[in-house]
């Protein structure tokens, strides 16, 4: 059994997986850098290591100053919490190399299912549908070429990519080069390898994501989808679940294409397949991700399921022994994620200090945050500082509460995206539930064409 943990990672996933192992009674180092001498997760953790300055590649992404911290506190395992090094097979195979446990899946699947091109390549093996794409393109001129053969509007895609870098989208040959060009520097400064691949570009999909957790046994469960297809520039801002508006059909393929992935990889850990679904109800798998995802808190609050508790008892090598149709979705619940930015001045990140803070309240509201009254947020790390999630009976309930919530959420000191996401709420496309990927950058320009914030 686990009884102390690193947690390889900062901020609000950090803060929220030290409750998890409090509840559970698993003592927690956490890990900071010069930088976040102050932060929250500092102060919860049972104890804190700096691992060094505050650049990531000195210390959140420093693999052995993080394996040093983990033995000289006498760790049993590190959880990486999402991004970093959360999907870096290395990083997983140097953990289990000097003896500890990594909460997630095992080397092995994070290699297959990080790199798109090969994760591709399985899930057509397993019978699952993909968008018509090509393998891994060398140059400018093989592009082209393989663009042609596919049909434009294409995506060319790092390989090795997620979050929405090193994605560029091409409606036509004279801007093909200039793209690839743009895509594969964008991979190489985010994932540390330029090779990028090219999709068949699907106008104005939803975005779905299954959640999953899959133990060393054999056994996979879903916690139903997700709708993840409010976002800006493939940068998701906000997720809710289930689907309002999936097809039963669809969810229920949907959601049997997810098992099966994970089934044919021996998944075995808590993660996500993730699915784009036209206007013609037809879905393609997109990519799995072998992490917690940021937006997992809508699917324990309609499943009432941990899953970072889970996670952890995956990785101890527990069976899970549960009955998946006794794990039902009840209501409806709502994440928007409020990042430190100047939405006037194109989104751009800001930073400096909070000088006051005020959380909205009510039974089935949820922050996961790190924030507090007279915290500096640093230019260093990502801009989201706050997830507001809110639960109702039914989805236009879960959106009522997420309106106050935001009128009661006050970020004095700095920037952020707290109106945006409160006159979204409002627009007729999202109370119908009708909203594609497309959606936020319309929205954006009707903001600025009524002269509205932006």
């Amino acid at each position: 059994m686990i009884k102390k943990i690193l947690i390889a990672n900062r901020g609000e996933i950090a803060v929220r997986i030290i409750r998890t192992c409090k509840l559970i009674g698993i003592s927690t180092v956490a890990v900071y850098s010069t930088c976040d001498k102050e932060a929250l997760h500092v102060q919860y953790a049972d104890q804190a290591v700096c691992i060094g300055a505050p650049l990531a590649k000195d210390s959140y992404l420093n693999m052995h100053n993080l394996i040093q911290a983990a033995c000289n506190t006498g760790c049993d395992a590190i959880h990486p919490g999402f991004g970093f090094l959360s999907e870096n097979a290395d990083f997983a195979r140097l953990v289990e190399a000097c003896g500890l446990i990594f909460i997630g899946p095992n080397p092995q699947i994070i290699e297959k299912m990080g790199n798109k091109t090969k994760a591709r390549e399985l899930m057509i093996k397993a019978g699952v549908k993909v968008v018509n794409g090509s393998k891994v393109i060398l140059n400018v001129e093989e592009g082209i070429k393989q663009a042609k053969e596919i049909g434009y509007p294409v995506m060319i895609k790092a390989s090795n990519g997620g979050g929405g870098r090193g994605m560029r989208i091409v409606r036509d040959e004279a801007d093909f080069a200039i793209n690839f060009v743009s895509a594969k520097s964008e991979a190489m400064a985010c994932f540390g390898n330029d090779d990028v691949y090219i999709e068949k570009f699907i106008e104005d999909p939803k975005h779905i994501e299954v959640q999953i957790m899959a133990d060393n046994f054999g056994h996979v469960y879903h916690l139903y989808e997700r709708d993840c297809s409010f976002q800006r520039r493939n940068q998701k801002m906000i997720e809710e679940a289930p689907c309002f508006m999936l097809d039963p059909k669809v969810k229920e393929a949907v959601i049997a294409d997810a098992i099966k992935a994970c089934k044919y990889v021996g998944y075995n850990s808590v993660g996500t397949v993730e699915f784009l679904v036209d206007k013609n109800h037809e879905h393609y798998f997109m990519e799995m991700n072998t992490r917690i995802q940021v937006e997992h808190p809508v699917s324990e609050m309609i499943t009432g399921i941990d899953l970072i508790k889970y996670q952890i008892k995956i990785a101890e090598n527990q069976p899970l022994i549960l009955d998946q149709s006794k794990i039902i979705a009840n209501g409806h619940a709502l994440e928007c994620r409020i990042n430190a930015e100047d939405i006037k001045k194109d989104f751009a990140p800001t930073c400096g200090k909070i000088k006051f803070v005020n959380f909205p309240g009510g039974r089935d509201v949820r922050i996961e945050t790190a924030i507090y009254n007279g915290y500096t947020i640093v230019p260093y790390y990502d801009s989201m500082i706050l997830k507001l999630i809110t639960y109702g009976q039914t989805r236009l309930e879960c959106i009522k509460k997420m309106r106050i919530a935001l009128e009661e959420l006050i970020i004095d000191g700095i920037e952020s995206n707290v109106e945006f996401h409160y006159l979204a709420l409002h627009h007729k496309k999202f109370i119908d539930g009708t909203y594609t990927t497309g959606f936020v950058q319309d929205f954006i320009e009707e903001l600025k064409d009524s002269g509205n914030i932006i």
